[in-house]
């Protein structure tokens, strides 16, 4: 599966198609860069099927991180790491899946909705909230975990809400450094922040670090 593992089952309507050349288009190309005339091309339908689902540009903007929060939410829901009877595993195990993901070019591994709000967060109110809740639903999704581990392991002056905000800004982070390097060391720079990031919770909740 890894890398470069696609979330989302093959798109058959018009609306999935132009869903799925955003996510690609988007991502190699930046959202300000790519024109509708580009995602009707990309996607294989008319401007007129484009506009029959969308008003604007900016609404398949907003389409597009909610597209990508629903199926990233469910790939992640479904990973196996769920199954780990301890907490401290559990966290572990969900950066090591985030790690296994990345390969590649940027293009292939990045975040549709921190892509977009590093673009339009000033500029458009509706895909900032977009792209806030996309990548702040990912953080919640590891909460509970968090918590349990900073319980299990009494770790004093952190809370799992925070903690979870910090593995976002860490992979959000990776994704902008790698897209700073050439394609063939890209994934690379951001495998390492999150090999560190792991480290760190490994230390934290008091393991011995991976062997890398």
């Amino acid at each position: 599966m890894i890398p470069n593992r696609s979330f989302r089952p093959p798109a058959v309507t018009a609306r999935e198609k132009l869903l799925e050349a955003a996510v690609k288009l988007i991502r190699s190309n930046g959202f300000a860069a790519t024109s509708v005339d580009q995602l009707c091309a990309e996607a294989g339908v008319t401007k007129g099927a484009f506009f029959h689902h969308f008003a604007s540009k900016e609404a398949l903007g907003v389409a597009a991180a909610d597209y990508w929060s629903v199926s990233t939410a469910a790939f992640f829901a479904e990973a196996p790491f769920h199954a780990l009877p301890d907490p401290v595993d559990r966290v572990l195990g969900y950066l090591d899946l985030r790690i296994a993901l990345i390969g590649g070019p940027p293009e292939a591994f990045s975040c549709v909705a921190g892509t977009l709000v590093q673009e339009a967060f000033r500029s458009s109110a509706a895909i900032r909230v977009a792209a806030e809740a996309s990548i702040m639903g990912n953080a919640r999704a590891l909460e509970a975990d968090l918590d349990a581990a900073v319980a299990r392991c009494g770790v004093s002056g952190t809370t799992g809400a925070s903690l979870a905000r910090h593995v976002q800004a860490v992979i959000q982070g990776a994704f902008v450094l790698a897209k700073t390097q050439p394609e063939e060391s890209a994934a690379t720079v951001a495998r390492e922040q999150l090999v560190h990031l792991r480290r760190y919770f490994a230390m934290l909740f008091g393991r011995e670090a991976r062997e890398e």
